[in-house]
């Protein structure tokens, strides 16, 4: 691997693990076994990181919004597709979700993006959330759909801050994404038949697990 992707791969794994605002370059380069000089080589400044980063960031987000219900195969399938890529996301860019408060106006890349990600992800869920009511498996009115879509998003988008906020659990294995998952099912699972909410929460708890346990492995290689 090249040392510039070595140095994003595990510029993300600290950020995620430790927090944006709490890796300097010193720690960054020690963990690589590299100079601050080598790391400036590639890198100028730590804006320039967290830019390529973000790059990949976005390409990531534009492949989960191309995801859509094709109105054929089992919607419940479609949305737990469509979680698992929440999932990865929220993992793979803990950092972005989470420190926003850190970074702040330093990710351009984030900051111009965030409201058409936003607005997309919106209309992306509410279209997931009218083929359940299609199926008969949501009893949901629909002219109310787009509220529930956004509340969706909402907690999604904002739930590890939230949970940072409160001072709870948001490293590797805290469960805070499992946590934010099952909350976003808290909003409309009352309406959802028993069967289908069951489906969800064992596909949460299971691919959770699963990710946690990846992510741990991945973490021990590189160190």
């Amino acid at each position: 691997m090249k040392t510039r992707d070595r140095i994003v791969m595990e510029a993300r794994r600290l950020y995620n693990r430790n927090g944006y605002g709490n890796v300097s370059s010193a720690t960054l380069a020690y963990h690589l076994g590299i100079s601050e000089g080598n790391l400036w080589y590639h890198f100028k400044a730590k804006r320039a990181i967290l830019r390529a980063i973000s790059e990949k960031f976005a390409q990531d987000i534009e492949k989960r919004l191309s995801r859509a219900p094709t109105g054929e195969a089992d919607i419940v399938d479609e949305y737990t597709a469509l979680l698992q890529a929440i999932i990865d996301e929220l993992h793979e860019y803990r950092f972005l979700y989470r420190d926003q408060a850190d970074y702040g106006e330093h990710d351009e890349i984030v900051q111009q993006g965030v409201r058409g990600w936003t607005e997309r992800t919106h209309r992306q869920f509410q279209t997931y959330l009218a083929g359940f009511v299609a199926a008969g498996l949501l009893d949901w009115p629909k002219d109310r759909l787009a509220d529930l879509a956004i509340n969706v998003t909402i907690i999604l988008r904002y739930g590890l801050e939230y949970f940072r906020e409160m001072g709870d659990p948001i490293q590797e294995g805290g469960g805070a994404i499992r946590n934010t998952l099952l909350r976003h099912l808290t909003l409309f699972e009352y309406r959802l038949l028993p069967e289908t909410v069951l489906r969800l929460r064992r596909f949460i708890d299971r691919m959770e697990v699963e990710r946690e346990a990846m992510g741990k492995t991945i973490g021990k290689v590189l160190e």
